[in-house]
């Protein structure tokens, strides 16, 4: 009897921990809200798995994240560093683009160049003040590139793609987009070069592949053709030109038509200088973003660099914006050069988002999206994302050989704002095929919210 009493005893004293145990196993599956986020089918796609993706879908209305996927991990972003160029450029530079600077002393005029990169190019529309001033000034004009501490490249660019228009060289006073162009339509009229006097250099080099029809010696403005572009074959090329100061004041002297020479000396802008202004600065803004022009993205940081100190250096403008503008990053980006060229850059989805969220409270929702691509419409996503006559995709490209990357706003089927960063490297499979499968992604987002 007394170890009957005993065993009740035990069972009694056990109830109370068993049933504690199966209370709190019942209650062991995932809160509700992590049930019902939804991964688009992100993490399970055959595609994706080619490479390496990552992606954050951020609501700014209700300052939500819904969907992340590695968005802490650090990717190469190619041109969609570029929109730490804009948010940088937005929050340095005023609505008006500085041209440059200019002080007459006695019968001379000297001036500077900021980094605008507008002049004579042929992709923006042009304020003429600029061309009169300099062409009509009764005095004598003098070049002085004392204020440029820069190097002609970024960090970590390609050296052998010094003929390749995405490739312009970086200089203090850009003119013509610092390109030469070339353009033969029929055999009858042959060659048509802008800068006009170029023509004199141009030779032919049968070894030339047959691809490319126009070659430079890297640092001579020495051209050669291949024998394609001999015979008449109709072609139009577009070629850096090596910018040394010495080469800007020839081009700037056959241009307007007088001479224009250089003064060689350390002299910087007195502080009676004065600036002219050349066009609105969402012009730039705009080629930028929407066609991934990579000069006037790297002219842009210059143009930050001289607003806050009067030198033109890269670095300088992207230590500043990473202390003083980029500080609460939710990752602090490993940040090189303002286009994108190099490999060195590295950023987050969740960083990109952030960035993106900063750039649309600082202005309206027109002008933003009249800044951004729009899918199907213009742009680098022109062939993508259609929606008919409404664009529910406004977003920047970043396109490197194995990379690609979207980054932008998704207008939702209900009218709501989305911010997005799809950012995907080292993938093997086709261009085409990781398109489709993002929009594929970005659709269903678009019809579900």
């Amino acid at each position: 009897m007394k170890k009957f009493t005993l065993i009740l005893l035990a069972v009694a004293l056990l109830m109370p921990f068993s049933g504690f145990s199966q209370k709190k196993k019942k209650n062991a599956a995932a809160p509700p809200s992590e049930q019902t986020v939804k991964d688009y089918g992100i993490p399970s796609s055959a595609v994706f798995s080619m490479g390496f993706t990552g992606f954050t879908l951020f609501d700014p209305n209700e300052n939500k994240t819904l969907y992340e996927f590695n968005a802490d991990k650090y990717f190469t972003p190619a041109s969609n560093t570029k929109i730490l160029t804009l948010y940088t450029s937005l929050r340095t530079l005023g609505d008006s683009i500085p041209a440059l600077q200019y002080s007459r002393q006695g019968n001379l005029l000297v001036f500077w160049g900021t980094g605008d990169p507008s002049f004579l190019n042929p992709h923006l529309t042009q304020n003429p003040a600029i061309f009169n001033f300099l062409k009509y000034s009764p005095e004598q004009l003098l070049f002085c590139a004392a204020n440029y501490r820069d190097k002609r490249y970024g960090s970590g660019w390609m050296w052998d793609d010094n003929f390749y228009d995405y490739q312009a060289e970086k200089t203090p006073l850009p003119i013509y987009s610092n390109t030469a162009d070339f353009l033969q339509n029929d055999t009858t009229n042959g060659i048509i070069v802008q800068p006009a006097f170029l023509a004199k250099t141009l030779d032919y080099d049968s070894t030339l592949h047959e691809d490319d029809f126009i070659g430079r010696v890297e640092y001579e403005n020495r051209f050669t053709l291949n024998t394609l572009a001999k015979s008449g074959q109709k072609f139009e090329m577009h070629v850096p030109f090596h910018a040394t100061p010495h080469f800007v004041t020839e081009v700037l002297a056959d241009t307007l038509k007088r001479e224009v020479s250089l003064l060689e000396s350390n002299m910087l802008p007195p502080p009676d200088a004065k600036t002219l202004y050349s066009l609105k600065a969402d012009s730039l803004y705009a080629l930028m973003m929407q066609e991934s022009d990579n000069f006037i993205a790297e002219q842009l940081l210059l143009l930050c660099s001289w607003q806050r100190t009067g030198l033109l250096n890269t670095e300088q403008a992207i230590d500043f914006s990473k202390r003083n503008l980029m500080s609460t990053l939710p990752d602090t980006p490993k940040w090189v050069d303002g286009s994108g060229l190099s490999r060195y850059n590295l950023v987050t989805p969740r960083s990109l988002v952030e960035l993106l969220n900063r750039i649309q409270k600082l202005m309206p929702r027109e002008r933003l999206f009249g800044i951004f691509a729009a899918g199907g419409v213009n742009g680098t996503i022109k062939s993508n994302y259609k929606n008919g006559n409404s664009p529910y995709i406004f977003a920047k490209t970043g396109t490197l050989r194995n990379n690609h990357c979207l980054s932008g706003y998704l207008i939702t089927k209900t009218g709501k704002m989305l911010i997005f960063s799809f950012m995907h490297n080292n993938y093997t499979g086709s261009m085409s095929t990781l398109r489709k499968e993002m929009e594929k992604v970005l659709r269903q987002i678009y019809e579900e919210n």
